[in-house]
């Protein structure tokens, strides 16, 4: 008898309902009944609202032209946005000196991508923060070889960035400290800590700021006189302070007690201890939460204008209230509403990329 060889036949591929595009349809849209009938009214509402909004966006819009151009046409009047870009981003800063706030958005372009990538240490991008910081409003205002530019002239995205970033890079390390003295065994300092996060966090950002531009000269010696601009970056600052103080106390909160009790049978002091092993434990465990308060103090910048200056939205309301260009509102809140986006979008995938940093260091 001949000897059988047993051949197996060739795997079957799989039906094609169960594989690709279709089975992601029908998990995520057409699951049951009541998930089909959901996904057929969304794909019918957005087939009924793209039709008008592609319209008027897009293919009705006026790209070039006046303002009697854009009042013929039935879309968009987007010639507007780009008659008034340089007010848009730079408010009325001296049109011969735009070099400077450009040069400043490069140089934070810059910061950006190299403490994304983490190519330098953490003390390297502490100091290209500062650095930052202290370059641009050199830029901004003046002196030591530049031509001065009064506070009255900044306005736009210009001067929502600089309140922001400004805003950010300072309530970081002063809400650390104040999260530390919260939890401070000195009870002078935690009471004082306590009494400061708990009385800013009780009064609301368009009060802070009243009381930095009216009440804050009133404490300043006699002669002393500090621009509006300065004193709404200094209520803006103490505000976030507070916020940021008590999410970095959240992530202290969240380390376990044996990470002290190793650090103290390493025979480090205190203060090693918190700076080494503690503080960096928690800002890595809250590095998420203090995205979030940088993008809402980023969209906070928005209520200086109920102190009179106009940054990029208020800008914004002020060239559609022109005499030229009167009646355009949505496109130039549509406009703002884009670049917040983008701004705010950029945040979150920079503390993303942070975050990810963090993840492959600890494996």
């Amino acid at each position: 008898m001949a000897n059988l060889v047993f051949i197996p036949a060739p795997d079957l591929p799989p039906p094609p309902g169960q594989v690709g595009i279709i089975r992601w349809l029908k998990l995520n849209f057409f699951k049951d009944t009541f998930s089909s009938v959901l996904t057929l009214l969304g794909l019918y509402f957005i087939f009924w609202i793209t039709g008008p909004l592609l319209s008027w966006f897009i293919l009705d819009a006026v790209y070039a032209g006046d303002s009697a151009a854009c009042n013929a046409a039935e879309g968009a009047c987007w010639s507007f946005i780009r008659a008034q870009i340089k007010l848009f981003l730079f408010g009325l800063f001296p049109r011969d000196l735009l070099w400077r706030p450009i040069l400043a958005a490069a140089l934070l372009a810059i910061t950006f991508a190299l403490t994304a990538t983490r190519i330098i240490p953490v003390l390297a991008m502490v100091l290209c923060w500062t650095a930052l910081v202290l370059i641009s409003y050199w830029l901004f205002a003046g002196g030591f070889g530049l031509q001065s530019v009064p506070t009255t002239k900044w306005g736009g995205l210009m001067l929502t960035l600089m309140l922001s970033v400004i805003g950010i890079v300072t309530s970081i390390p002063l809400g650390i400290l104040l999260a530390l003295g919260r939890r401070s065994k000195i009870g002078l300092v935690s009471f004082l800590s306590v009494v400061f996060i708990e009385s800013i966090r009780g009064i609301p950002l368009v009060t802070i700021l009243f009381m930095a531009t009216i009440l804050l000269p009133l404490f300043m010696a006699q002669g002393t006189d500090l621009s509006t601009v300065f004193r709404v970056q200094i209520g803006i600052i103490l505000f976030s302070t507070a916020y940021i103080a008590e999410v970095v106390r959240g992530g202290l909160q969240g380390i376990d007690s044996g990470q002290q009790e190793a650090a103290d049978a390493l025979g480090l002091s205190g203060w090693k201890s918190t700076a080494l092993i503690i503080l960096p434990q928690a800002l890595a465990n809250v590095l998420s939460p203090l995205i979030g308060r940088c993008i809402a103090l980023l969209k906070d910048t928005s209520l200086v204008i109920v102190v009179g200056l106009l940054d990029f939205l208020g800008i914004a309301k002020a060239a559609a209230q022109s005499a030229l260009w009167l009646g355009f509102e949505a496109e130039a809140f549509i406009f703002c509403a884009a670049i917040y986006w983008v701004l705010c979008f950029g945040l979150s995938r920079y503390g993303r990329s942070l975050e990810q940093i963090g993840v492959v260091k600890k494996h």
